[in-house]
């Protein structure tokens, strides 16, 4: 037998394994679960075993991607503000500071990108809830687990994760996620997506009757003031898409549209205004008081490149100028700006802030119009994520890098194929159905 011949006879089943949904929902749930645990797996592994990793997981998807060809339609995918967010980032190596940081930071900004990607072309949403809610279940527990047998059973803190064992004295805990904020949210997202679950029928009963007392539980233990606010966020934006979706009558949606979006707009400023005696209610001052002294350094070491900042980096090298010396006017050790639009300011200067915020008013917006407009429930899991990412993004820089970033990513690009003015453009015939 020729070589070629024998190539050709292993070719169709590589081809078909690559390319079949087992091997797609397989990779789907890797690549979520590395986005969500980084944090641990740098503690663990380093950064050469995470940096390995994803390495690893984009060269499967590239061969997925192959051994998948001709079946996605790439026409009016991909949202140009994403794209030009990420050409921004990239593009700021030749002003940057620390150059060689900035194209680090790139790459790995890059790579998780691509991932996420990957997972908005080659899964439906409903696919991507199912693998988001499967990947939040085994984590969550495992945080669980993890805090009863350091609290419980051992009584020792498990110092290299951070998890300091105080779940017999009700939290706050942290999990695996590195922070109580981090578990928050994540417990917050692992809700949204567990009730979609649920209301899609997407799992059995009794999977969500213990799904969303997992989730709930986990995010009253954070004890996160942070967790407050956007719970609340997101559960009044859930009752508001209730109402629209309930309204037949499109100029009567409309009109509650815009009244919405109105109320919405007098809230925050209401909210702006009474912010000293809300921060007491929740019990955020010192938490505030951290982040206030960094946000004054940020603002201020922002002036020096007000248009294109100090270049991307990310995740903040803290023996690198400027982040060493905002750290140590601030008083406070961080690994990021706490807020992920004044750490936009600060690396990519206000035009980055202003394709940024284009970013992800289109996102939200498409995504909104989107979930209040189409009947499946499946279609509210979108903006209800974005919308938990962006609000705690005022106090955490989580929607630029690892998970926060893979879900903004998918929201976008999910935004984008369900609502874009680029489909209204003739392109190639569509592509043949998922498998």
């Amino acid at each position: 037998m020729s070589a070629g011949g024998g190539w050709r006879a292993f070719e169709e089943p590589l081809r078909n394994f690559f390319s079949s949904g087992r091997f797609a929902n397989a990779l789907s749930l890797v690549i979520v679960g590395a986005a969500f645990t980084t944090f641990a797996t740098v503690r663990v592994m380093g950064w050469p075993g995470l940096v390995g990793a994803l390495a690893a997981l984009v060269v499967l998807a590239t061969i997925s991607f192959i051994a998948r060809r001709g079946r996605h339609e790439p026409h009016g995918l991909l949202p140009i503000s994403l794209l030009v967010f990420v050409a921004w980032c990239t593009i700021s190596v030749f002003w940057s500071e620390n150059p060689g940081t900035t194209i680090a930071s790139s790459l790995y900004q890059l790579a998780w990108a691509y991932l996420a990607i990957y997972l908005a072309m080659v899964r439906d949403t409903i696919q991507v809830v199912r693998v988001v809610g499967d990947v939040l279940r085994f984590l969550l527990a495992g945080s669980l687990a993890l805090e009863v047998f350091s609290g419980l059973v051992a009584s020792e803190p498990v110092h290299y994760l951070g998890v300091s064992g105080t779940i017999a004295h009700f939290g706050p805990i942290q999990g695996i996620f590195g922070s109580r904020n981090a578990l928050a949210l994540i417990s917050v997202i692992a809700l949204v997506t567990f009730f979609v679950e649920w209301r899609t029928r997407s799992v059995t009963r009794g999977r969500a009757a213990l799904s969303i007392p997992l989730a709930a539980i986990s995010l009253a233990l954070s004890r996160s003031p942070v967790a407050v606010a956007v719970i609340a966020i997101v559960g009044i934006a859930a009752l508001f898409l209730v109402l629209l979706r309930s309204i037949r009558d499109e100029r009567r949606r409309f009109t509650v549209q815009v009244t919405l979006a109105v109320a919405s707009v007098i809230a925050a400023a209401a909210a702006w205004v009474l912010r000293d005696p809300i921060i007491a209610l929740l019990d955020a001052r010192s938490m505030l008081n951290v982040r206030h002294a960094l946000w004054i350094q940020i603002w201020d070491f922002s002036k020096a490149n007000p248009l294109v900042g100090w270049g991307w980096t990310g995740i903040w090298r803290g023996d690198e100028y400027p982040f060493n010396l905002i750290t140590a006017f601030a008083g406070t050790p961080a690994s990021n700006g706490l807020n992920a639009y004044l750490d936009v300011l600060l690396q990519l200067g206000w035009a980055g802030v202003l394709v940024f915020g284009v970013l992800v008013v289109l996102a939200l917006g498409r995504s909104w119009l989107v979930a209040s407009n189409k009947r499946s429930v499946i279609h509210t899991w979108t903006p209800l994520v974005l919308l938990a990412l962006l609000a705690t993004s005022a106090t955490e820089s989580v929607a630029l890098v690892d998970y926060g970033w893979v879900l903004l990513v998918i929201c976008t690009v999910n935004a984008s194929q369900n609502m874009s003015w680029r489909n209204a453009v003739p392109g190639p015939a569509a592509p043949h159905p998922r498998r």
